[in-house]
């Protein structure tokens, strides 16, 4: 490749990196070529993917409702979620086997229903991991799914873990991966291998600020409210430098250039939609490393003070476990995956009970 794109340019100059934000295959193809190394999916992707290939995908549907008469909806759901991830997977397989299986990864979503449930996320996460080679499991950073975390680690799952927008939860996640890889290291079995991923959602911090501004009438100069996510990320980035902890960050949910530029230089990696990667590449922003630049101090003071909820993203303390489920952040998100869940379900139950009123 003779032009180096931006997100190439980013890759290859510094050490950062970035994963597509779908488990599409055509799109998953673009990332890669453009240096993506790693890849996502949960149940709004999958939905998302089937909606825009059902012609590949209606004959699979049906030939899994044909050899499994006793499934019901969601069985066939998952069936198919499972193969949409795998498939995906099997793009990455040349990364990940350059990289001797440090990365070229793809992630797919535990059961976002199951959120207070640490045990079936446990059994789902042990699974999912035995899909594919190349699979990281993603675990919602809740109460019951920090806990999940840690046992996944112990097991030898490569976690990522989702639903995850403050401070609090980068490091209780990040504390929780310590405590299982510890657990592995003194039972003897190998952890140099393991890639465990932490995500930050900036993107859905930001949108939280901006409900929270309307809700309480706060009137503040809205550039401030594209800071806050990158406040958090750029906090929790150093948290885990001066710990020495071994989880990746992941910075997800992208929103406007400064979701990539403002993080280009650290050492993570970037979760970007198929969208948002052709206007980057399409873009003039030049590609320097900017991840050690503070957030302007104009806009992180206006956060801290007018922002009760940013201040919890932002802190370390700011939120304690028992409160990560109830986090505005967290509830609208949840909600979100659990309705496009229900999307594939219902996609699904059209194929297994199809209109007769329709042709």
């Amino acid at each position: 490749m003779k032009y180096k794109s931006p997100l190439h340019q980013t890759v290859s100059t510094t050490p950062t990196e970035f994963w597509n934000d779908s488990c599409s295959v055509p799109e998953l193809t673009y990332a890669i070529e453009h240096g993506a190394t790693g890849a996502t999916s949960n149940p709004f992707i999958v939905y998302t993917v089937l909606k825009q290939a059902l012609g590949e995908w209606k004959d699979r549907i049906r030939q899994v409702i044909l050899d499994h008469p006793e499934w019901d909806e969601e069985q066939i759901a998952q069936q198919v979620y499972e193969e949409v991830g795998v498939r995906g997977s099997k793009v990455l397989l040349p990364v990940f086997e350059a990289r001797k299986g440090l990365r070229g990864r793809l992630s797919i979503q535990t059961n976002p229903q199951w959120y207070r449930d640490a045990d079936r996320l446990v059994r789902q996460a042990s699974y999912f991991h035995g899909l594919a080679p190349n699979i990281q499991v993603k675990l919602p950073a809740t109460k019951a799914g920090v806990a999940a975390v840690e046992e996944a680690t112990a097991q030898g799952v490569n976690i990522n873990a989702t639903v995850s927008f403050t401070v609090p939860q980068a490091m209780a996640v990040a504390e929780a991966v310590e405590r299982g890889l510890n657990r592995r290291a003194k039972e003897g079995k190998p952890v140099a291998d393991m890639t465990p991923v932490c995500t930050i959602m900036i993107g859905r911090l930001d949108d939280w600020l901006q409900v929270v501004a309307k809700r309480d009438a706060l009137v503040v100069d809205p550039g401030a409210l594209h800071w806050a996510g990158i406040a958090a990320l750029k906090k929790a980035y150093e948290l885990y430098r001066q710990k020495g902890l071994r989880t990746r960050l992941l910075a997800a949910a992208y929103r406007h250039h400064m979701h990539w530029s403002e993080l280009i230089g650290g050492d993570l990696s970037m979760t970007i939609p198929y969208e948002w990667q052709l206007q980057v590449n399409g873009s003039n922003v030049p590609v320097i490393e900017r991840m050690q630049n503070p957030v302007p101090k104009e806009y992180f003071d206006l956060l801290y003070e007018k922002f009760t909820d940013f201040r919890r993203a932002y802190e370390p303390d700011g939120l304690t476990v028992e409160e990560f489920d109830s986090f505005g952040a967290t509830v609208r998100t949840l909600r979100a995956f659990t309705a496009s869940w229900h999307d594939l379900v219902n996609l699904i139950r059209d194929f297994m009970l199809p209109d007769p009123d329709v042709k």
